[in-house]
Order: structure tokens, then C-alpha cells, then sequence
């Protein structure tokens, strides 16, 4: 355990750091300035400080940051026994943003944001962006947005105000340790909520499907309307389509948003990732796999592979399926040996993850941990095993029978289908591919998958770890949502971007969301909200 020492008074500095650049560094340290784009310091004048400013879904809107001493200097000064390297670490700076003197947000940033933490005694930071860059202060302004500011921010004028200071994660401290205030700065920010389109707000028309029936059942529309405008607003962020089935397969919404429309192929990236579940159901029952408790051993002459072991061959498909294997690797760690990550660049995923060592760790204790290297065994296992390949046999099997006919596969180097994600569909095909969960493996009366295989796909096989109430089943997600006193269980496919395809467990309720927001950060979150704020209440209405 690290002994430390808490200063009471200004300490000498650590590091040398930059110093005081300029005339323009000098006169406003420890201020925050906003500005209305990117201006080098070198041009920078008083004169590009605003004073007021309006936030459009164009804004590009900048602060720069004026210091009288680097972060680290700063952090030494509340923990003096700690090296440079322990400083850079364990902290960074804590923002806070206030609306009209209210305390909305708060957020200690991660220890990795920001450049030269010893030196730097300035620097700029985009709050809001058009070019589409990728910087973290636009992800912190979006989170507080997302907590808060969007609704202190109403339309009209208000105070907008940040503050900054150190803080440092101590071990064995409860709390982080906050430092005094460094710098802050203030303007009033504008809000002029735009006229919208009646088309954009309006609930869709659903036009003739061959697949679909037209619901005569009624939703809360005006719930709907709310949903469309936060859309068209792009308070929710690039999403594309909502279709919601309700009893009896019959269609109750299918509403497109950003220039998508019925015939968009989305790339929902790993919701493909519980087709293959779906396949693996559909081999077992045809006979070509055993069951799901057969080993890798039973498929692989693994001792051509590294890191041979007895353990790694008794490696089932169970584990695989569930996420549960004990191969060490972990799309959820960026140093695991397996993420994800790793496996791309490679010219063989296959033998990527069966060169893999096991976790020993995961050996003492078996755990939920997301795998795709996993998936992409199960769909090489797959193409091994069944008649003609995997491509074949799921146009054959699935794709043709639930008259879907318009998709487009990604391929691992081997040329086989990428039973990892980015398998790309149209809204209204998987929307049929949650009906055919949602009846129990069964599409317009005809049986394309056991049962059982949805029965066990559609279980809380295992716990997430640090998600309250959060499961895995098959390769698909399990979780809850409440609305007023009454809660939902669902089961769901999830796709980075905000790709999800629901099926709830006691309500005859399948609903698609497709999106684009790729590795962003609000991407899920905004999609838990719309099912629990718009879509649910919506239809539950009755």
C-alpha cells in the first residue's frame, strides 16, 4: 500500500511544465474561454472570447483551457509523496457543469484524456463538432447533455458555466480526492428549439406488407410524435429505423429516420452474433452436431494449435454459446491476448482463437465474459459440420422459409460467413426473425427451429457481472425494463451502434432498433431509454 503524504499548502512543483505562453496565457489564467471554432493561441485575441453563443446541431463550439501550472503539479500538491508516473495514473481533471448557477454534472475524467499531462499549461478542446471528430470533451459535453443538460437547457437564454480542478483515485480512499478550483469560465448559451417538418414528427404510414399484417390496435400516438421529434432533433443520435410487431405478428409501427426506408440493408453488427445460435439449433436438430455439450476436442486436432492443453479441448459449445469459455481472452479488457481487437488484423481467425492459452483464472471460477473469437469458432464449427457450408445451409434452412431473400454477408479471411456480426438486414426481416423467438421457433405455423432450442437461447443462463438483474442465454441478452410500477423482462440481440432486435418474455411485443452510432458511448443507453420512456408506455398504454 502507498503511504501518503496530504499537503496543506502549495507544494514546490514536481515537473518542469510549459509554463506561461503568451500575453493572452498571462492575462486570463484561470479562466476557461469559449470560442466559435478552432483558433491556434498564436492568433488567438480577446476578441474571439464569446460572450454569448447559439448551440445548434452545427455548433462548433470550443473552449481553451488557460492554466497556471500542469495537472500533475497540481495533483502533487494534494499528494506529495507520489511519483510522476503514480500522478499520471490515478487522476486527471473533474469538470463541472453548471445551467443558470445549478450544479447539473459532474464527472472526473479517465486518467488517459488529454496530452502531456506534465507540461501542459494550455490547451483547446471541442465541446460540439461537425467535422466529426473524435474527442473525448465531446463525449463528456454529450454525457452531460445526456444527464441532465439537455433538460436544464430549455429553450431561451441561459448561464452556462465549467469548472475545473484536480482530483486523484487514492487506494484504499472511498472517495476521490478533489483539489481547489484551477480555472472556469462562463457564457450564455442560447437555446432556439428549431420549427420541425410535420412529416418528421407525424407517425409514419405503414404501407402493405406480404409478410405483415397491419395492426388495428391503437398506441399512444402523441408518445410516438415526442419520440419522432427527439429523433429529428437528434437529442437521440442516428438512428434509423423502430418497428414494433405486436400479437398475432401483426405490425404496429415501422418508422424510419436519417434516409433510411424499408429496403436499407443495416449493419447491426452482433445481433448476428444470436443468428448463430439460431444456427447452431437448427444443426442439432438436423443431426450434423451432436449437441451443445460436445467438445472442441470432438472438432479440432488441436495439438497442431499453440498452447495445447487437456482443458482448452474439453472447451464445449455450452461454453462458447454463453460466453463462459475459459479461453483467455476478453473483448471487454483491451490487453486481453483475445480481444477482439487482435483477432482482425490476423490472416486466420480460426486459428487465432484456437492458438489462444486458457485463463486460469476462469479455470478456478467459470464467469461470463464477452468472446467474439468464440462466435467465429462456433461458425467455422458450423461450416465444418453442416451440408454445402454455413452460407447454404442458412439461406436453405432459415433465410428462404421466412421468405427473406435481401441480405448481405461478412466474410472471415477463410471465406466463410462471419458468424461474429455484420450480417446486414432490412428492418421488416428482423423484425421476422424476433417473431420467430417470440413463437417459440415457429414462422406463419411452420416449425424452423426446436423449442427447446428458443426455450434454452432464451434464458438467464448466466449473470452479468456489474449489471443489476442482467443475464446471457444462447448468444442473446436478458434484462428488465420498468414502466411506472410494473416491470418487463425482454430478451434481445444487441449490435454496436444501437442495434437491437427485443423479444419481450410475457407480452406478445417484438420490437427492432437499428442505429449508427458506431462506438459511441450514448449508443445502448439511448436505446434503454427510448424502449422505456417512448416505445413501451406507448403500447402498453391499454
Amino acid at each position: 500500500m502507498l503511504a501518503i503524504q496530504y499537503a496543506a499548502a502549495q507544494m514546490p512543483d514536481l515537473v518542469k511544465t510549459d509554463g506561461i505562453r503568451n500575453k493572452i496565457h498571462q492575462d486570463n489564467v484561470g479562466r476557461i474561454v469559449f470560442m466559435a471554432r478552432n483558433i491556434p493561441i498564436d492568433s488567438l485575441s480577446q476578441k474571439d472570447f464569446l460572450k454569448e453563443y447559439t448551440l445548434t446541431k452545427k455548433s462548433n463550439l470550443n473552449i481553451r483551457v488557460f492554466l497556471a501550472n500542469s495537472i500533475i503539479n497540481y495533483q502533487h500538491n494534494l499528494a506529495p509523496s507520489l511519483s510522476e508516473e503514480q500522478l499520471r495514473t490515478s487522476g486527471n481533471y473533474q469538470f463541472r457543469f453548471f445551467v443558470d448557477d445549478r450544479l447539473i454534472y459532474s464527472e472526473n475524467i479517465h486518467y488517459g484524456c488529454g496530452l502531456k499531462k506534465s507540461t501542459t499549461t494550455t490547451f483547446r478542446v471541442p465541446l460540439t463538432d461537425t467535422s466529426g471528430a473524435d474527442f473525448w470533451s465531446i463525449y463528456l459535453f454529450d454525457r452531460f447533455k445526456d444527464n441532465g443538460g439537455r433538460q436544464a437547457l430549455t429553450d431561451g437564454t441561459h448561464r452556462f458555466r465549467i469548472e475545473m480542478r484536480p482530483y486523484l483515485n487514492i487506494e484504499n480512499a472511498s472517495t476521490p480526492i478533489v483539489g481547489d478550483l484551477i480555472a472556469k469560465g462562463e457564457l450564455d448559451l442560447i437555446i432556439q428549439t428549431p420549427p420541425l417538418p410535420k412529416n418528421l414528427i407525424d407517425v409514419q404510414k405503414i404501407k402493405p406488407s406480404a409478410d405483415f399484417e397491419i395492426a388495428a390496435s391503437d398506441c399512444d400516438t402523441q408518445k410516438i410524435k415526442e419520440l419522432n421529434r427527439q429523433i429529428a432533433l437528434e437529442n437521440f443520435r442516428q438512428i434509423t429505423s423502430i418497428v414494433v410487431v405486436v400479437k398475432n405478428g401483426k405490425l404496429l409501427l415501422e418508422e424510419y429516420f436519417n434516409g433510411a426506408d424499408r429496403n436499407t440493408l443495416h449493419d447491426t453488427r452482433s445481433v448476428g452474433k444470436s443468428f448463430t445460435s439460431a444456427f447452431m439449433g437448427m444443426a442439432i436438430s438436423d443431426g450434423f452436431i451432436k449437441n451443445e455439450n460436445q467438445v472442441l476436442g470432438d472438432f479440432y486436432e488441436l495439438r497442431k494449435f499453440a498452447n495445447y492443453s487437456d482443458e482448452k479441448a474439453k472447451i464445449t459449445l455450452k461454453d462458447l454459446l454463453t460466453m463462459s469459455s475459459i479461453f483467455d481472452g476478453s473483448d471487454q479488457n483491451s490487453e486481453s491476448p483475445g480481444n477482439e481487437e487482435n483477432m482482425y488484423p490476423t490472416d486466420n481467425w480460426m486459428k487465432f482463437a484456437l492458438d489462444l492459452p486458457i485463463d486460469p483464472k476462469k479455470q478456478k471460477q467459470k464467469h461470463w465474459d464477452y468472446f467474439t473469437a468464440g462466435v467465429v469458432l462456433l461458425g467455422d464449427i458450423l461450416d465444418k459440420s453442416v451440408a454445402d457450408g454455413l452460407e447454404k445451409y442458412a439461406d436453405k434452412k432459415l433465410f428462404k422459409p421466412m421468405g427473406i431473400t435481401d441480405y448481405k454477408w461478412e466474410y472471415t479471411p477463410q471465406k466463410v460467413v462471419n458468424t461474429a456480426g455484420g450480417l446486414r438486414m432490412n428492418s421488416l426481416d428482423l423484425a421476422k426473425i424476433g417473431q420467430l423467438y417470440q413463437n417459440g421457433g415457429l414462422w406463419k405455423g411452420k416449425r424452423i427451429l426446436p423449442k427447446k432450442w428458443v426455450d434454452a437461447s432464451l434464458s438467464s443462463q448466466l449473470p452479468i457481472p456489474d449489471r443489476d438483474h442482467e443475464f446471457y442465454g444462447y448468444l442473446f441478452w436478458n434484462k428488465t425494463y420498468k414502466v411506472g410500477d410494473k416491470t418487463y423482462d425482454v430478451f434481445y440481440c444487441a449490435g454496436n451502434g444501437g442495434n437491437k432486435i427485443f423479444i419481450f418474455k410475457d407480452l406478445p411485443l417484438t420490437v427492432v432498433v437499428t442505429a449508427t452510432a458506431f462506438n459511441r458511448p450514448y449508443a445502448h443507453p439511448q436505446v434503454d431509454t427510448i424502449m422505456q420512456e417512448y416505445v413501451l408506455p406507448a403500447v402498453l398504454k391499454n
